[in-house]
């Protein structure tokens, strides 16, 4: 079994994906799309792609690839802690550093230490954390790197500062994409979109309503442009059963027939933590 993920070796997407496959053969990619391509093109059989975190919302790659790709279903999930810490290559003190690599989000998570830290530092955006602590090694200016705590010794980084995030309840979930979902185990959540021809009241409210009828929950709704114009919008679900359970079968049938295209991208088992 192999599990694609977005790389290099040290991400959050990488412990995602060996906590959901701890046997498997670790497969790093450069962007989360090419992650999922990995899947469709035989070089793994899973992909674990990050999709919303607490603080900053939705990861909109991992969206679009769901809305707009084919071939690829959900069959897992997969939440995770977010704990950010800042190293730099051996010699460099925190007094020193002048530039802030990270991935753009964990800047961001990080802003108000580094504003009250390292206000005069420079912050570069990188394409993942981990690949970040290899920039601050090699940079022309003294550098540090915000990432998980495993980068340090994977690039021999030493640590300046451990558990830098600003909220302590900051956690990234991930949905794990194979070529088929999961079978139903009794405790699963189907994720699901849809969208409507044209925009008329209570057109969304009906469509919750055959939810609330039923008694089915919804774990969480948001929205994105279809792509067609200013106004026009998919809806994403995620409910709490399988799409085989004879209720919810029976509730998204009778979505189908109230929007214009319907998509279910998956059923796959509701994570459990490690206690």
């Amino acid at each position: 079994m192999r599990i694609a993920h977005l790389g290099p070796a040290g991400t959050f997407t990488e412990q995602a994906a060996a906590l959901h496959a701890p046997d498997a053969e670790l497969v790093a990619c450069p962007t989360i799309t090419a992650s999922a391509q990995a899947v469709l093109e035989g070089r793994a059989e899973l992909a674990a792609l990050p999709i919303e975190n607490s603080l900053q919302g939705a990861i909109t790659e991992t969206l679009d690839l769901l809305l707009h790709g084919e071939g690829l279903s959900i069959t897992g999930e997969v939440v995770l802690p977010v704990v950010h810490n800042l190293m730099a290559a051996p010699g460099v003190r925190l007094e020193q550093v002048r530039r802030v690599y990270s991935h753009p989000q964990a800047l961001g998570q990080c802003k108000g230490y580094l504003g009250r830290v390292l206000p005069n530092a420079e912050l570069a955006p990188s394409l993942s954390t981990a690949g970040s602590v290899e920039q601050a090694m090699y940079t022309d200016v003294p550098a540090a790197a915000i990432a998980p705590l495993g980068a340090a010794a994977l690039y021999g980084a030493h640590v300046l500062a451990e558990g830098i995030q600003d909220d302590d309840s900051n956690a990234t979930r991930f949905v794990v994409m194979a070529r088929q979902d999961a079978p139903p185990t009794g405790d699963d959540k189907t994720s699901i979109a849809f969208t409507f021809e044209e925009d008329k009241p209570g057109q969304l409210y009906g469509v919750m309503g055959e939810f609330t009828q039923a008694g089915i929950n919804l774990a969480k709704v948001e929205s994105r442009p279809t792509r067609l114009g200013l106004g026009r919008y998919y809806f994403l679900m995620d409910l709490v059963g399988h799409r085989t359970d004879t209720a919810v079968a029976a509730v998204l049938e009778r979505v189908r027939g109230r929007v214009s295209h319907l998509k279910v991208f998956g059923s796959y088992p509701r994570f459990k933590p490690v206690s």
